[in-house]
């Protein structure tokens, strides 16, 4: 038994002998250290001497150009204590930086005093990466919208400012960026200078429908945003939209439009590039499989919805005697079966049973205000039309904007008169906000028969 104790103590340090030589021959740490320092060919490599590090930085970049003034889309960009990082061996591919943010500080300041600075924003080469972003990231996967501006409205963002410019321009400008597929709706929004639920509109529209076309968002403010400070890290996100009103009405055309989304109409994305964010808020919000293809397909043989979005009551209305006159007019077509009509007081229904009527409509007809926002939702048809009813002279380009987008004609209204090509620049005149704006009731028969005789 001694023997037999003493050979196997021989055997165990012979091996054990064994697997450290061999661990001096083949060092485990060497093996795990070459396969971390795998990367892809997006990554930009430099060695700072001074510290003798070695660190790897992927290329901030904008993807198939996209990118409009006050909207752009970036891949790989930098955070670090409040200011974001473009990190580029060649920074003259980048569009200047006032044409992407501003200051987010109150839109009526001087523009000089709005021009965005390094605190904001800073475009670096490589190189130095080390003093001013570290060599230790937190990644953000997938795609973040960060919308970088000031706190603009009284009452949070209005239906038509949220859905009608932030939610449609970066729509446009993200699906420019696509390969082949729609991108799907990010999950994550994020508004630096906003507190807690302020981005929300009165009438509580924004919110809920956010909720349907992503049922998944997370729409985080200036608490969330602080937390990146207090983390003392380099973030960076994978695929992040920039968004800025300011920097939006920097394009060279907004002095004659002054809307947010002018430089976006520069981007030709699918024509049908709203169709998938329409049909999936309609189908998470209405519980339906529903299909604007088959919508179109079927748009001949169902009896069309002509839906007049009264105001009467509130601010910017019709005379009454005008009012009840296009109403008495508009159910005449209903009676000669040219149509079915809906007459709705919105303020009555529910936001589903508003959205459901909207996408079931072929021409919209309002006064110039929030309520013709809901155009977004109607399906794009031949025939499909937007009537906006204005005081004589004038104009603004809101609505007729989102028609232009959204695959919809849009004809403006000036008592018995009407245009389908939008004016040489917006007009407010005298009482344009009044309630007591003018409308032939027959001129607006008269474009309802032509456009569904299309």
């Amino acid at each position: 038994m001694p023997r037999t104790r003493k050979s196997v103590t021989a055997i165990f340090v012979f091996f054990v002998a064994c697997f450290v030589f061999l661990g001096f021959l083949y060092p485990a740490s060497d093996s795990f250290r070459s396969a971390n320092l795998q990367h892809s060919t997006d990554v930009a490599t430099f060695r700072s001497d001074d510290r003798n590090i070695s660190t790897n930085y992927k290329s901030t970049s904008i993807p198939r150009g996209a990118h409009a003034y006050g909207f752009t889309i970036f891949d790989n960009l930098y955070l670090r204590n409040g200011t974001l990082f473009v990190v580029s061996s060649d920074l003259s591919k980048f569009p200047p930086r006032e044409t992407i943010l501003s200051a987010p500080l109150e839109l009526d300041l001087p523009p000089d005093v709005l021009m965005p600075r390094d605190e904001h924003m800073r475009f670096i080469d490589p190189e130095e990466g080390n003093d001013l972003l570290g060599s230790d990231f937190i990644y953000i996967e997938d795609t973040t919208v960060i919308v970088y501006e000031n706190p603009t409205f009284i009452g949070g963002y209005h239906y038509y400012h949220w859905w009608g410019e932030i939610i449609l321009g970066f729509w446009r400008v993200y699906q420019s960026a696509r390969v082949s597929t729609p991108l799907p709706f990010p999950k994550r929004f994020l508004l630096p200078f906003v507190d807690g639920g302020k981005w929300r509109d009165d009438p509580g529209i924004n919110g809920p429908l956010m909720r349907a076309v992503q049922p998944a968002i997370s729409i985080e403010t200036s608490d969330q945003w602080k937390d990146f400070y207090d983390l003392d890290r380099t973030i960076v996100f994978s695929r992040v939209a920039i968004i800025n009103r300011p920097a939006a009405h920097r394009y060279p055309l907004s002095h004659k439009y002054n809307k947010m989304i002018t430089s976006t109409l520069e981007l030709h994305p699918d024509n049908a590039f709203w169709e998938p964010l329409q049909t999936t808020l309609l189908q998470n919000l209405l519980g339906l499989e529903f299909s604007f293809s088959s919508r179109r397909a079927l748009s001949n043989d169902i009896k069309p919805v002509v839906t007049y979005i009264s105001r009467q009551g509130g601010r910017r209305s019709l005379a009454d005697q005008d009012h009840e006159e296009l109403v008495h007019t508009l159910s005449e077509l209903q009676k000669e079966g040219l149509c079915q009509l809906e007459i709705p007081k919105m303020q009555e229904l529910s936001l589903k049973e508003q959205i459901e009527l909207a996408s079931k409509t072929t021409i919209m007809i309002g006064v110039h205000g929030n309520g013709l926002t809901h155009q977004l939702w109607m399906p794009s048809t031949p025939r499909s039309t937007v009537i906006e009813i204005f005081i004589p002279e004038g104009y603004l380009f809101d609505y007729e904007f989102l028609s232009r987008n959204v695959g919809h004609r849009h004809y403006a209204v000036w008592n018995d008169t009407y245009i389908t090509t939008a004016p040489e620049k917006q007009n407010a005149p005298p009482n344009f906000q009044g309630k007591n704006i003018p409308v032939h009731g027959p001129t607006v028969a008269e474009i309802i028969r032509h456009r569904l005789a299309v």
